[in-house]
């Protein structure tokens, strides 16, 4: 990503982004091994890494070997797929262009639009020829760096790292998924399971240099949570009772009685101020702006 936002900041600021269709299923063991070969003369080297690319998968109880591709999952599998791939990072090269890519993920970084539309049917060429490969239209295509994502990522108008809005998508979903009220986990489940989650997206996405879209979901996740408790809380007195267990007094607890839904009462000011931001923070329900303030 870094790499790409140079080449964007050079000028060269068009994309055409290239998916290969299925890429590690139908890497052709031929190909690959004849690279492989070229360097490696070991017989026993090459021997064991033949086995390893033909060992098959289990399909229905049955092992099934594999005439082409390399097994997903395995410690082995981005090598040989990146050795695969090597030619095809080196050939954008040739003709001025910038490439960058992320396994099967390639982006190409160009001055013009006309450049970025010709770009996929030269490397669909290339690929077809060479790698025995095909181009997923689906997947595939060209626009300014801004339109396009890249493993996730994706330049803003500014040219800075963020966050791809498929990515917020998905991380939305997630959110909704781990802070469902009905789940059989206790608390300290569920906030161990939060944390696990949080800690591996921030993880991956604390290169993103614009962290507004992120940052701007904090209350929306909170809000989530205080529902997610007010829930787990079942009726009037459990309600009361946990509220006066964190400090409210008054007519502050006649939030306890109310009727209204869930998602309303998780943004009153009574269950705010029960279950403030630092309260939260304290019982381990963390914000990406907590980790990035813990990495400085």
């Amino acid at each position: 990503m870094r790499a790409a936002q140079k080449y964007a900041q050079e000028g060269k600021d068009w994309v055409a982004d290239i998916d290969i269709t299925k890429f590690f299923d139908h890497v052709n063991h031929d190909i690959l091994m004849g690279r492989i070969g070229a360097v490696i003369r070991d017989q026993r080297v090459l021997g064991l890494i033949g086995k390893f690319l033909r060992r098959g998968a289990m399909v229905d109880g049955i092992v099934v070997t594999s005439e082409e591709g390399t097994p997903q999952g395995g410690p082995l599998s981005p090598l040989p797929a990146n050795i695969c791939l090597d030619a095809l990072d080196q050939e954008p090269d040739e003709r001025g262009h910038s490439c960058c890519r992320y396994a099967d993920d390639c982006d190409t970084y160009v001055n013009s639009q006309a450049a970025a539309e010709r770009t996929p049917a030269s490397i669909q060429d290339w690929i077809e020829k060479r790698l025995r490969l095909k181009l997923n239209p689906a997947k595939s295509g060209t626009g300014r760096v801004w339109e396009r994502k890249f493993p996730g990522f994706r330049l803003n108008r500014k040219l800075q790292i963020g966050t791809a809005p498929e990515s917020i998508g998905r991380f939305k979903a997630e959110v909704r998924e781990l802070l469902r009220s009905c789940q059989s986990r206790t608390s300290n489940e569920l906030r161990d399971a939060w944390k696990s989650y949080i800690q591996g997206w921030w993880g991956y996405f604390r290169l993103a240099g614009d962290r507004q879209p992120v940052f701007r979901l904090e209350g929306w996740i909170r809000r989530h949570i205080r529902k997610l408790f007010w829930l787990r809380w079942h009726g009037r007195e459990g309600r009361e009772r946990k509220l006066r267990g964190l400090g409210l007094k008054g007519l502050l607890l006649k939030e306890a009685s109310s009727t209204r839904g869930a998602w309303h009462i998780a943004r009153t000011g009574s269950l705010q101020k029960a279950l403030s931001n630092a309260v939260l923070r304290a019982a381990g329900f963390l914000m990406p702006s907590d980790l990035a303030a813990m990495s400085r």
